[in-house]
This record gives C-alpha cells, sequence and structure tokens, in this order.
C-alpha cells in the first residue's frame, strides 16, 4: 500500500551566527541577514542586522512548510552592502538532525554549523533552533484506488538500485 508523504510546519529560529569574515580576511562590519529554504519551499528571509558585525544576532522565528520527503534545509548568510547582496556562507541542514529517532514531539533542538563560502572554504558558525510544530500524518490512498496488491521486484529494470524490503511468507 502506497502512503502519501507527511506535510511538516517547521518553526526555525535562527538565533545568530560566529566569526564571518569576507574572503577569510575582513571581518563583516554590518546588515547580515540569513535566507532559509528547503528544495519546494518558498525562501524566508531573516531581518537585517545592522550592529552585529562579524557576531550577528537575530533571534528571528521562520516557519517553514516542508514536504516529507525533503532531505535537507539550505541557510544562507549574506550581506548587504553598496555594491549589493555579497553571499558569506552556506550550510545545509540534514532534516535527520532533527526529525526521526526518539524525540518526544515539539521538541526543541539546538544546532550550530559551520557554514561555507562559495569556494568551500570554512566562513564561521551559524546557531538556530529547529521545533516540528506539526506533522500531518502518513495517509493512505482510498482503498477504491487499489484493485490488488503486488509483491515483488521487478525483473530486467537496469540502473534501479533502490533498496527492497522483503516480507517472509510462511
Amino acid at each position: 500500500m502506497a502512503f502519501a508523504a507527511a506535510n511538516l510546519l517547521l518553526e526555525i529560529t535562527v538565533i545568530s551566527a560566529e566569526n564571518l569574515r569576507f574572503n577569510k580576511k575582513s571581518p563583516v562590519k554590518k546588515n547580515t541577514y540569513v535566507t532559509v529554504k528547503t528544495t519546494e519551499s518558498k525562501l524566508q528571509t531573516t531581518s537585517m542586522d545592522r550592529e552585529g558585525g562579524s557576531y550577528p544576532i537575530w533571534n528571528q522565528k521562520l516557519m517553514i512548510d516542508m514536504a516529507g520527503h525533503v532531505k535537507y534545509l539550505t541557510l544562507d548568510v549574506q550581506c548587504k552592502n553598496s555594491m549589493g547582496n555579497r553571499k558569506i556562507g552556506k550550510a545545509l541542514i540534514p532534516v535527520s538532525d532533527f526529525m526521526g529517532g526518539f524525540w518526544p514531539e515539539n521538541y526543541l533542538h539546538f544546532l550550530s554549523y559551520r557554514l561555507r563560502d562559495e569556494n568551500g572554504e570554512r566562513n564561521g558558525i551559524i546557531n538556530i533552533s529547529v521545533r516540528v510544530k506539526q506533522a500531518t500524518a502518513m495517509v493512505a490512498p482510498p482503498r477504491s484506488q487499489h484493485s490488488w496488491a503486488a509483491i515483488g521486484v521487478p525483473a530486467g529494470a537496469r540502473g534501479n538500485w533502490e533498496t527492497v524490503t522483503g516480507v517472509p511468507i510462511w
């Protein structure tokens, strides 16, 4: 029986960042902000920190709708200056860091990630918290869509290297 993927509502608090620099040399002075997105969601943006320099503090909550099959979140730290927006660093947050496992519902995860610049070099740390606010349960499609059930592995399918789970028949 096929199940529809669960949809999640995430409360992501972008707390702060540490040791932000341009080209590994000069410290960031002001006007930093963070964008958060999944592969399918709209971009969410924090307000601009105008005073924190290389150690900005946002402490801002963003609500993100996320499909159940998404594997990671993307956080981009950027700085607005006279030449436009400059990317400072990016972090890819695996969803497995705050989903699954044995955490109770509404558990608040405090997480810190290394930021990487466009060349893949280390460029500071970002501190966030994540709480799964709402998870829609896995829903089975109506029975009328299934007239029979098939169990087995397709034969002769080249390049199909997905995991197959079998149930022993006694």
